[in-house]
């Protein structure tokens, strides 16, 4: 008898101009914490952007993996600091076993989460260059002629092509990332990923040169987070999850106690063969998966108790690189001096917990900024996080992020039309599809506009007649919004 009530419709308002660039805040991504981002201004920022676990301070980097790559790097400092205490305390042990089963798989999960946008553009291969092979060049220098100092050997030989102690996680950075877009298109990156760490546990011909066998036996942590979304975290950030990993912490713990006099913590370096270890050769692919199964569970357990809001050290985890490369000079000066050795006390219950205050003290320390070096700083914290595409510098002053089409071509304006205009009409195909194909279609449009706007130039604003429809807005698309934030 009477029509429908049409649905409501609302018109997008305009963009805000991009602000001044600002070289302490990497903008965020259509999805909330990578490379493209776009929002809406307005009121509507605060809690959105707290609940996301964004910054609401408006720096545009998300406070929940700033305070997990702060928390990670205190953990890898703390561990250094317990190898010299294993061989006289099995408790140490047991701590030291279980970091190392997560420690580094968690940080290179997220760097590999934020590479997600890499691929070969030259501004990306320059930024690839002085943010991570730089870096590598300097410190393995200096490592080397440090330890020709501490070690008393002036003849010791620089070679890049062999990363001394720390280093070796630029080299494999540096690799990792060149790979990224052939890990992008494989139809099973993880699954592939991991027959290439199997192959390489069970292969003592290996080369040493860029320390291969860690390369190839941490690829699969690489991959992994190269293929999480946004959603993959939400689920490990649940009160459940948290609850849950206080149990399955404590059962690390244990059985971590239990294996300290029966197996070496060799297998937690990822840096030989099991032939090497005195294994048999199907030792390797057996320990290769088991590891990755626990490295995973006890990844998932930490970020679980990671804060999503802002903490007096969110803002150092955003030089958690430096700590990481700077640390290693402290950790080899006090083995290298004999000083737990020499001395008993550190070898205490009190001891060990001064110690293990002490590298945390100390690496959070060398996170500040007054300790990084002018002639690293914007380059090298992109190893480690920065989401790579980002402008460098972008703020994001709109909290309230949603996914983007692909982002428009101020050089090829007729390609940028023709694509808006294919996802735009595939996205209204996906409105009346029900239930799983209506996921499946937004998730492929979703991945199809992130791989355009990976490729976009300069930005554009929205196209006045783009509009927005109440079923869209619950499905997450924005069919006609073009990119208007910095790519």
């Amino acid at each position: 008898m009477f029509s429908a009530a049409p649905t409501p419709r609302r018109v997008l308002p305009p963009a805000a101009e991009p602000s001044v660039p600002d070289p302490a805040a990497p903008a965020a991504d259509a999805r909330g914490e990578g490379p493209r981002a776009v929002g809406r201004t307005g009121t509507e920022t605060a809690r959105p952007a707290a609940r996301d676990g964004g910054d609401a301070a408006g720096s545009g980097r998300n406070a929940f993996f700033d305070n997990a790559k702060y928390l990670a790097i205190v953990l890898v400092a703390m561990g250094h600091s317990w190898e010299p205490l294993t061989g006289q305390s099995r408790t140490a042990g047991a701590l030291y076993m279980t970091v190392y089963a997560f420690h580094m798989p968690a940080f290179i999960i997220i760097s590999g989460y934020f590479s997600r946008g890499f691929d070969l553009r030259p501004d990306r291969l320059r930024r690839l260059i002085t943010g991570v092979v730089v870096p590598y060049l300097v410190f393995e220098t200096a490592y080397t002629l440090f330890a020709r100092w501490a070690y008393d050997d002036p003849d010791m030989p620089v070679s890049l092509l062999d990363p001394w102690y720390l280093t070796w996680f630029l080299a494999a950075l540096f690799v990792w990332r060149l790979t990224t877009p052939l890990w992008r298109i494989i139809r099973w990156p993880v699954p592939l990923a991991l027959a290439v760490a199997v192959l390489a546990s069970v292969s003592p011909e290996v080369g040493d040169d860029l320390d291969m066998q860690r390369l190839l036996q941490f690829l699969p942590f690489f991959v992994l987070g190269l293929h999480l979304r946004p959603e993959h975290f939400a689920l490990v950030r649940r009160r459940a999850a948290r609850i849950a990993a206080v149990p399955v912490f404590a059962a690390a713990l244990a059985l971590a106690y239990w294996a300290v006099p029966r197996m070496t913590s060799a297998w937690f370096y990822h840096r030989e063969s099991a032939q090497e270890l005195g294994a048999p050769w199907w030792a390797g692919a057996v320990m290769t998966l088991a590891m990755f199964g626990c490295s995973l569970v006890l990844t998932g357990c930490f970020l679980a108790w990671v804060p999503a809001r802002r903490t007096w050290f969110t803002a150092l985890g955003a030089g958690t690189l430096y700590g990481y490369l700077l640390h290693g000079f402290l950790t080899k000066g006090a083995r290298s001096r004999g000083w737990f050795e020499e001395y008993a006390w550190p070898h205490s219950p009190l001891g060990e917990v001064a110690v293990s205050l002490t590298a945390a003290v100390a690496v959070t320390a060398l996170c500040t900024p007054p300790v990084r070096s002018p002639a690293l700083r914007g380059g090298a914290q992109d190893g480690v996080g920065v989401p790579e595409g980002a402008a460098t510098g972008s703020r994001v002053t709109m909290t309230t992020v949603v996914p983007s089409p692909p982002a428009a071509y101020r050089s090829r304006p007729r390609t940028a039309r023709a694509s808006a205009s294919a996802v735009r009409r595939r996205s209204r195909q996906g409105d009346v599809l029900p239930g799983r194909q209506r996921r499946q279609q937004v998730e492929r449009l979703e991945d199809e506009a992130e791989t355009l706007a990976a490729r976009c130039g300069e930005p554009v604003r929205p196209h006045p007649g783009d509009v927005r429809t109440a079923d869209a807005d619950r499905a997450a698309v924005r069919p006609g919004l073009r990119h208007a934030g910095p790519s």
